[in-house]
C-alpha cells in the first residue's frame, strides 16, 4: 500500500490529491469491515489515541471514538470543561501532560484557528485536526467527498453548491479545498454578509440566489447558521434567512432535475432545511454519518503507519 505524505492531518490544504485518493480507497476497505458481523480489526492495537476536545462535539467525537475502538486502539477522552485548563493551564502544558502517559496520537478540536498547527511544531505525537475554529475540519470534508463518490460514482466534474454560513464555517473551507483537488466544480451561496471577501481568490463560483445555486448544482451541501461564532448581526433574523435561503420540498420540486442534499450537522430543522427535505430520498445525511467512521478509521490507520519512522 502507498503511504500518506503527511505526519499530521492538520487540514486539506496540506494534502496532495494522491493523499485524498489513498484515504478514500482505504475507507472503502474499512467500510467493508464495518458491514461484517464482527466490526473490529486489530490494526491499531499497540497505539494509544487521546481525544482532546476543547469545544463541544457530538457527531465528530463519537465518530472518532468508534473508529478508534473498531481499530482496537487504546483511547483516552479529554474534555476541557472538567480539566485543569479551567485553572489556567496552557494548551501546550495540557497536551504535554497527556503525552507523558505514552500517547501516540491526538485527535484535537479547538476554538482557535491554527491551534493544531501550533502544537505540531512542539510535540512528536501525530495530530488529527477535528476542527479548529472557523479554519478547517478536514475529516468532515473527506467523508463528504467519500459520500458524494459513493452516491454518484465520481467526484470529478460534479457540481457542488455549498449553501449557508460560509464565513463562520470550517466545513466550507475544507470542502472547497478537497473538492477542487478532486476535480469537482464548486459554488458557494448565501447572504453577502456571510460570504467572506477572500472567496474569489479560491477560484470558485459565488451566488447570492439559492434558486440559482440549486438549478446549477448536482449536490447541495447545506450549512447551518453558526450563531455561536458570529460577533455581530449578520442577518436581520432567522425567519428572513429561512425565507430567502432555506431549502424546502416546494423549492426542490420546482427543479427540472434531482439533486443530492447533504448536511454536516447539527441540522437546524425549519431554518436551513425543512424536515421533508432532510428526511427525503434526496438526502444522504445519515449516510454521511455512517461514512464518517470508515473515513476516520482510514485517516487514523494511515497516520499510525508514520509513527516511529
Amino acid at each position: 500500500m502507498n503511504s500518506i505524505s503527511v505526519r499530521h492531518l492538520l487540514g486539506i490544504k496540506d494534502l496532495q490529491e494522491t493523499d485524498i485518493q489513498l484515504i478514500l480507497e482505504t475507507a472503502d476497505r474499512f467500510k467493508e469491515v464495518l458491514n461484517r458481523p464482527i466490526k473490529k480489526v486489530p490494526s491499531l492495537r499497540d497505539i494509544t489515541i487521546a481525544n482532546v476536545f476543547f469545544e463541544n462535539s457530538t457527531r465528530t467525537r463519537l465518530s472518532f471514538e468508534l473508529a478508534e475502538r473498531r481499530l482496537s486502539a487504546d483511547t483516552l477522552n479529554f474534555s476541557s470543561a472538567q480539566s485543569s485548563v479551567k485553572k489556567g493551564e496552557t494548551l501546550l502544558d495540557t497536551v504535554n501532560n497527556i503525552l507523558a502517559m505514552k500517547v501516540d496520537m491526538l485527535v484535537m478540536r479547538h476554538a482557535s484557528p491554527g491551534a493544531p498547527h501550533f502544537l505540531s511544531k512542539h510535540i512528536n505525537a501525530a495530530i488529527v485536526n477535528a476542527g479548529d475554529g472557523t479554519h478547517e475540519h478536514p475529516t468532515q470534508a473527506l467523508l463528504d467527498a467519500y459520500s458524494i463518490k459513493e452516491k454518484l460514482g465520481r467526484i470529478e466534474g460534479v457540481k457542488v453548491a455549498i449553501i449557508g454560513d460560509i464565513s463562520h464555517s470550517r466545513v466550507a473551507l475544507s470542502n472547497i479545498f478537497a473538492l477542487k483537488k478532486l476535480g469537482a466544480e464548486v459554488m458557494v451561496c448565501g447572504p453577502k454578509t456571510l460570504i467572506p471577501k477572500y472567496i474569489d481568490s479560491l477560484g470558485i463560483k459565488v451566488s447570492f440566489d439559492v434558486r440559482q445555486a440549486l438549478n446549477w448544482c448536482d449536490v447541495a451541501n447545506v450549512l447551518r447558521i453558526q450563531l455561536e461564532r458570529q460577533q455581530g448581526k449578520n442577518i436581520p433574523s432567522l425567519r428572513e434567512y429561512t425565507l430567502y435561503f432555506g431549502i424546502n420540498k416546494t423549492l426542490l420540486d420546482e427543479l427540472d432535475k434531482e439533486i443530492v442534499i447533504m448536511h454536516p450537522g447539527p441540522i437546524n430543522r425549519g431554518i436551513e432545511l425543512s424536515s421533508d427535505v432532510a428526511d427525503s430520498a434526496h438526502s444522504i445525511i445519515l449516510q454521511q454519518v455512517e461514512n464518517g467512521v470508515a473515513v476516520r478509521m482510514a485517516v487514523l490507520y494511515l497516520l499510525a503507519e508514520k509513527i516511529g519512522r
